[in-house]
């Protein structure tokens, strides 16, 4: 159970959940494979001189694959914790394990949900969802999974929430 499950108000329940995009994982791929690389040329360069011993040098690749995979790590933590979701009554977005930033809002209170999207993230299907409340607050979520789709979701709550606009003509079948 996450933050969301923890903090749902009476009679409220999730609809919809969704996820931070895998892409999210990239930069710190290659920024642990550069790091890992700048460890294995020092460990080469000591080794060839007789600087360092095979003892050390075993100390040493530990210790340089520890380091080089922190991004890694730190990268599947924010993963791990972000929590998107759209409930009957709310839309709520957390981010962040250790130090969190949260946007609740309630669905009356938004005026328009916007996904910005480039071309890259339109192939792959991610993009940035900002979120419009009354008063002119912004609310700003990067690298979001199928944005699309969530503002689909929260336009879908929005219509039930506050029912068939006034003079509609019912339908029948």
């Amino acid at each position: 159970m996450g933050y969301v499950d923890h903090n749902l108000i009476t009679d409220e329940s999730v609809t919809y959940r969704g996820r931070l995009h895998w892409i999210l994982f990239v930069k710190p791929f290659f920024l642990s494979l550069i790091i890992f690389a700048a460890v294995a040329l020092l460990i080469y360069a000591l080794d060839v001189n007789g600087v360092i011993s095979t003892g050390h040098a075993a100390l040493a690749w530990v210790v340089g694959f520890v380091l080089s995979a922190m991004p890694i790590y730190s990268a599947f933590f924010t993963w791990k914790s972000a929590e998107f979701s759209v409930t009957n009554k709310r839309v709520v977005l957390k981010i962040g394990f250790i130090q969190s930033r949260t946007a609740e809002m309630f669905l009356n209170k938004i005026e328009s949900v916007g996904v910005d999207q480039n071309v890259v993230g339109r192939a792959l299907g991610y993009g940035d969802i900002v979120i419009r409340g009354t008063g002119g607050s912004l609310e700003p979520f990067r690298r979001v999974s199928a944005p699309l789709e969530f503002r689909r979701q929260i336009q879908e709550q929005i219509g039930k929430s506050f029912g068939p606009p006034a003079g509609a003509i019912p339908t029948t079948n």
